[in-house]
């Protein structure tokens, strides 16, 4: 692990505001590969999965959009962003007033990205290095953008997803057409066009729904 993930963030990233969500800022990369070689140089490690907290994902664009758009959904709530990434979506749910938000990853460089964007944008995000799926802690709202990637993770997620649901928690799900989303499951609530890059995506300019998980 790098010593000084905060560093190595500050050094390879630009403070830039996401297309979607141009009120906010996010310490992202310019470029996808250059920052993919640096991280596995420095962990010296080969193989590694994409730095998913240095960019602006199409689905977690549109999900902190929908909450921007829509602060009744977190406003005086306790709020879980899960997998956060860049933590885009927690800070918008801070922005649009919950009362706490937590966000989770299994990643420590976007545990440290969420709390190097949370202060950039001057909110608290409360982040750590933690895989919550399965636990429950009472939360008010789940937000998860981009989570459908993979299968396995998709039923496993969708699955836990559903019990918070169930128990009352309201769960919004931000994601662009990924292949394993369980559509049949979900209720639509917004749609946007997003705006990406095709370093990630296969298109400039990507579909991306705001879904609910009923219970």
């Amino acid at each position: 692990m790098i010593e000084d993930p905060v560093g190595f963030i500050l050094s390879h990233t630009r403070p830039l505001p996401p297309p979607h969500t141009p009120e906010l800022v996010l310490h992202v990369a310019t470029e996808a590969t250059p920052l993919w070689q640096k991280t596995e140089e420095e962990l010296g490690e080969i193989g590694l999965p994409p730095p998913f907290w240095a960019f602006a994902w199409a689905g977690g664009q549109a999900l902190a959009r929908y909450v921007l758009d829509h602060p009744g959904e977190v406003a005086g709530r306790r709020v879980l962003d899960f997998a956060t990434g860049s933590g885009l979506v927690a800070i918008a749910a801070a922005r649009a007033g919950a009362a706490r938000v937590e966000a989770t990853d299994i990643d420590g460089f976007a545990v440290a990205a969420a709390g190097v964007n949370a202060a950039a944008n001057g909110v608290e995000v409360h982040a750590t290095l933690e895989d919550v799926v399965g636990l429950d802690r009472g939360w008010d709202v789940v937000l998860a953008g981009d989570v459908c990637y993979e299968r396995d993770m998709a039923r496993a997620v969708t699955d836990w997803l559903g019990l918070l649901a169930s128990r009352g928690a309201r769960v919004l799900v931000g994601d662009p057409g990924r292949s394993y989303l369980p559509r049949e499951r979900l209720e639509e609530l917004a749609v946007y066009q997003v705006p990406t890059t095709r370093e990630l995506e296969d298109n400039e300019v990507k579909r991306t729904t705001v879904w609910r998980l009923p219970p």
